[in-house]
């Protein structure tokens, strides 16, 4: 701070200035207009709520939203433009029980300090009242009189930013505006699906949702009926949090979280915590850079939740966090376990049919754009090799050797009928399902679960014959180093040999008989590598490794024996459906998807 005997230095700013400060932190862009006056119409009461926007070519010119709630008088209507008047709480007492979506006060009259807004409100349950219409511009009341209007309460904010251009002229296009509004609608419709939304855009409809509908309706409305019957419901209670909505099977994901949606006590909000929890429960299902789609409303007590973080209440502080947080982890996880998770393949545009080749038709093909088989280099014919059959034999004996009574089959008795490329498995079920099964994938999750029945305690190790040597470069020796104790929980025993160099003398007995070291190269150099933001502790990323390095690789033609031993390894496992890093084991053909692919009636 300067420093001086000089006098003005320090003054008050006037209510004008304030207002304006006060809307730069709640009235960022026309979504959170919108955002701020349809949560003030669901605190209203209202059963119904029309959003309509305007826009030239280059912005929104004027939002109205306009509800059936309970209205208000003409003393009130002026008051509620008044900075900080509510009719959400009365004393400091009231926020730590406040439910209402809006307490602060702020919302129009910061709107109020930015545009020219109209009101026009009439008290809904007050037949003989007269309406009231009010006018206020950059926070000047322009007009204040009597007019007939409709129970409930409509606004209309036009020029938005205009005295202040600084803002007005970082707005983006009406197009990434126009998104962001509908994702702000998206969440409040789906944390309130009891309440009836319509949405235009220049008077085209773009989002209408009905009163009293399900969630599952509502997701269905906004995102189609493809994703809702992809999802599964949730239900769980606990003492510090109920749990309803829906999640989405392992085939169902997105590249980013923004397909999560969470509300707590009705309120449509961000949490990182239970995002996190909501990708968690998954576990295996998905791989690590792929986020489950979600719906999910949760009741906590008003006393563990601190609405009052920021302006635009978006983030909150939830107390006993971690709690809740596996409380949420842990309902994921229960819903999935009892679900069949087997991806069905979509129906798809089927290819134009390859006629019989008789001479007619092969002249008339040879002048026509019919079906083409696309021209590739003739496959080598794929044999199970001798090196191959051995190789295999020894990695499934290894999952066969499983301790304690055959679990029971989470899959129907699979029959395998063949093998293409090395790669995938092709069974069918009693039912007239066709399966392809990715070799690699499944075997991969029957060692990963294997791997995982033991705790370090009882772990069967295998000691090598010959110790095996390894060199390592000073970084990776300085983190092989610090995972020694948690590899010899898991069956190494590996001790430091030297300057970067390690010798290892047990492997687990999953991984048979350590013919060729390789294996164990590639084990380690996994677990030296970045872990690229995994969040496993190091058990868990150890026993995805082994099951990764130790299975059957793709590529690798098994004998129809194999085949078999495989279908029927992975009908006794926990979780069939996908590898340890969330890959896909099975995709299924229903012998319907079939017949529509073929055209058949």
């Amino acid at each position: 701070m300067k420093q001086g005997n000089n006098s003005g230095q320090i003054r008050v700013l006037d209510q004008a200035t304030v207002n304006k400060i006060a809307a730069g932190e709640v009235v960022e862009r026309p979504a959170s207009v919108v955002k701020e006056l349809v949560e003030n119409s669901i605190d209203a009461g209202a059963q119904g709520i029309r959003i309509d926007l305007m826009a030239s070519k280059n912005e929104i010119t004027s939002i109205s939203v306009t509800d059936n709630g309970t209205g208000m008088g003409r003393e009130d209507a002026l008051l509620a433009f008044t900075p900080h008047a509510t009719s959400k709480i009365g004393e400091i007492s009231d926020l730590d029980t406040v439910r209402t979506l809006g307490f602060r006060g702020e919302a129009l009259a910061s709107i109020a300090a930015v545009a020219r807004v109209t009101l026009v409100t009439r008290p809904r349950d007050n037949d003989l009242a007269t309406g009231t219409r009010i006018v206020i511009a950059g926070g000047e009341v322009r007009e204040n009189s009597a007019v007939g209007a409709p129970g409930g309460t409509s606004v209309l904010v036009e020029d938005l930013f205009f005295n202040t251009p600084a803002r007005k002229k970082f707005q983006k296009s009406r197009a990434t505006e126009l998104s962001h509004v509908i994702g702000i609608l998206e969440g409040i419709i789906l944390a309130h699906p009891d309440i009836a939304f319509r949405l235009t855009y220049n008077g085209t409809e773009q989002v209408v949702t009905g009163r009293n509908a399900t969630r599952l309706d509502t997701i269905a409305r906004i995102y189609g009926a493809d994703t809702a019957r992809d999802l599964v419901p949730v239900s769980a209670t606990a003492p510090l949090v109920a749990i309803n909505g829906h999640i989405s099977r392992p085939s169902l994901s997105r590249k980013d979280r923004d397909r999560i949606f969470l509300s707590i006590n009705g309120r449509y909000v961000s949490s990182p915590a239970i995002t996190n929890a909501i990708k968690e429960g998954y576990g295996t299902l998905l791989p690590k850079d792929r986020f489950p789609v979600a719906f999910l409303a949760l009741e906590i007590d008003t006393n563990l939740v601190d609405v009052n973080v920021h302006p635009t209440k978006k983030l909150v502080r939830i107390s006993r966090e971690p709690e809740i947080a596996g409380v949420v982890r842990e309902a994921v996880r229960k819903t999935l376990s009892g679900h069949d998770l087997i991806p069905d393949i979509r129906p798809i545009a089927a290819p134009r049919p390859i006629v019989a080749d008789t001479p007619a038709t092969m002249a008339a093909l040879s002048h026509s754009n019919s079906y083409q088989f696309p021209v590739t280099k003739p496959p080598a014919v794929s044999e199970p090799t001798h090196t191959g059959v051995t190789d295999s034999d020894r990695r499934l004996r290894q999952t066969e050797l499983a301790p304690g009574p055959a679990p029971a089959a989470t899959l129907p008795p699979l029959r395998v009928i063949g093998e293409f490329g090395g790669i995938y498995i092709l069974a069918t079920t009693a039912s007239g399902e066709l399966l392809i099964i990715d070799q690699h994938a499944a075997h991969e999750r029957i060692l990963y679960e294997l791997a995982g029945q033991q705790d370090g305690s009882g772990k069967r190790v295998q000691e090598l014959i010959t110790p095996v040597i390894l060199h390592r470069t000073p970084r990776e020796s300085a983190v092989l180093s610090e995972l020694l104790p948690s590899l010899r929980n898991e069956g190494f025993q590996i001790e430091e040999f030297g300057k970067d160099t390690f010798l290892v003398r047990t492997v687990p007995i999953i991984l048979g008989k350590l013919e060729d070291t390789s294996l164990l190269e590639d084990i380690i150099s996994d677990l030296v590598s970045p872990d690229r933001g995994e969040r496993v502790d190091n058990r868990e990323r150890i026993t995805r490794i082994v099951a990764c390095r130790g299975a059957i690789k793709a590529g690798t033609v098994c004998t129809p024996e194999q085949c078999k031993r495989v279908a029927d390894q992975l009908r006794l496992t926990k979780n069939p459906f996908t590898c340890p890093h969330g890959r896909p084991t099975i995709i299924r053909f229903t012998r319907e998807q079939l017949d529509g692919m073929f055209k058949r009636s």
